[in-house]
């Protein structure tokens, strides 16, 4: 038992019902972390490279597992449908989605980065928040990962123009959210696209996960 933490989880809980979001406390044993995970960023999609909160920049599985084993709880999110876009269809979403999908990418980063900062004033200074998708902060403009020629590694973070407001997505940083979501109780299922045509998604009721480190 600790009251302390569990006061704090109850009322980061209710924050995020106030930004549209449900809460699950979840162990830092059952937060997988697979190294297929990264695989699915370099190898298939298409901001690997281009944001801050995406590999290379995010930390590598290895690095990450050994984060999560420095902490005991987390509080997982859930995040459901997509705001703005309530009939969405294929027909509907532009070839460079990234944009289309703004508002939601928003209120998945917005909501983990406002519980984690709570958290941290609330004297918890292990607060970590891992968010989803790639961020998109630099409105109307290009990542500066996406700006910048040449190689591309992590020197290149010391130029990002959020760099108070960017943090790893959850799968960017190797963390398996199917199964972690699992288990806290959550089943997700892949989101089928129009003719296996990537970002073409054929509706819009799908489940965005976040996750909250604590202690």
């Amino acid at each position: 038992m600790n009251p302390r933490l569990d006061g704090e989880i109850a009322t980061l809980t209710r924050l995020a019902g106030e930004k549209g979001a449900l809460a699950r406390p979840i162990q830092s044993r059952d937060i997988v972390v697979a190294e297929w995970v990264r695989f699915k960023c370099r190898f298939g999609c298409k901001g690997y490279g281009k944001h801050m909160s995406c590999p290379p920049y995010a930390p590598a599985p290895a690095e990450t597992r050994k984060m999560i084993a420095e902490y005991s709880t987390g509080l997982l999110l859930r995040f459901d449908g997509i705001p703005g876009h309530p009939d969405i269809s294929p027909d509907k979403i532009p070839k460079d989605f990234h944009p289309f999908f703004r508002d939601l990418i928003l209120w998945v980063n917005g909501t983990v980065h406002f519980l984690e900062k709570t958290a941290f004033y609330h004297d918890f200074p292990k607060a970590f928040g891992f968010g989803a998708y790639p961020c998109i902060y630099c409105e109307h403009q290009h990542c500066v990962a996406e700006e910048q020629p040449g190689t591309v590694d992590e020197s290149i973070r010391r130029m990002c123009r959020h760099m108070d407001l960017v943090r790893p997505s959850m799968e960017a940083a190797g963390i398996d959210v199917f199964s972690t979501a699992r288990n806290a109780g959550w089943e997700l299922h892949v989101v089928p696209c129009r003719n296996l045509e990537y970002g073409m998604i054929e509706h819009g009721n799908i489940i965005s996960i976040g996750l909250v480190m604590l202690e």
